[in-house]
């Protein structure tokens, strides 16, 4: 059976959970809750990184970051194909997944930083970091329309992203002139596999 490292707030450990629920891989696997920033050493002893989510194969190899793990499992079963294996429809999906990892990646920051030292905190970052997460939302506004019809990797990272902005950063109020995105997410975040992987309140 696989081992999976992960933590309950976490947007990476998020989309690869959302994405064994999706596959109907979910039995499939051991779920190993954990803090990475404190002594996780089992964590540790499989990834050098001390990084969440990090999955254990069953012959005990060790698969990470999320992006490959999700990929992975893809591979697993052929009941739908969250990565397209045509050209085409395989780019599409791996850049709307880079756009959606990117929103996560600067929202992230932001969290981090706003968790130092408010003497140590470095307010220009902060605000690169925004102007990307409102340039990416803008571009998702613009072309939402074309995400696939069925369900893949873009979508599934697209509401890991958009489901931690709630979760962190509401202040951001990130539906405010976003119309097509906030329609399609509030049908999206009724999935089961969403609503089982909400983080807590």
């Amino acid at each position: 059976m696989m081992k999976l490292f992960y933590t309950n707030t976490s947007p990476y450990s998020r989309k690869v959970r959302i994405t064994l629920l999706e596959k109907g891989l979910d039995g499939e696997v051991e779920y190993f809750l954990c803090n990475p920033f404190e002594d996780a050493a089992e964590l540790k002893s499989v990834n050098p990184l001390g990084k969440i989510p990090t999955l254990v194969l069953a012959d005990g190899r060790v698969v990470y970051d999320s992006p490959v793990i999700c990929e992975y499992l893809d591979t697993l079963n052929t009941d739908s194909e969250l990565v397209p294996s045509s050209n085409d429809s395989r780019l599409l999906v791996s850049t709307w997944q880079a756009l959606a990892d990117g929103i996560v990646d600067a929202s992230y920051n932001i969290v981090m930083e706003g968790r130092r030292d408010e003497s140590e905190r470095s307010q220009s970052s902060i605000e690169r970091w925004q102007g990307s997460i409102v340039n990416s939302l803008k571009q998702v506004e613009y072309q939402i329309g074309t995400l696939p019809d069925e369900i893949t990797m873009a979508q599934i990272s697209l509401a890991a992203a958009l489901g931690y902005l709630d979760f962190r950063l509401s202040y951001l109020t990130w539906r405010n002139g976003q119309p097509n995105i906030a329609a399609w997410y509030e049908v999206f975040a009724q999935r089961p596999s969403m609503v089982e992987t909400q983080p807590p309140a």
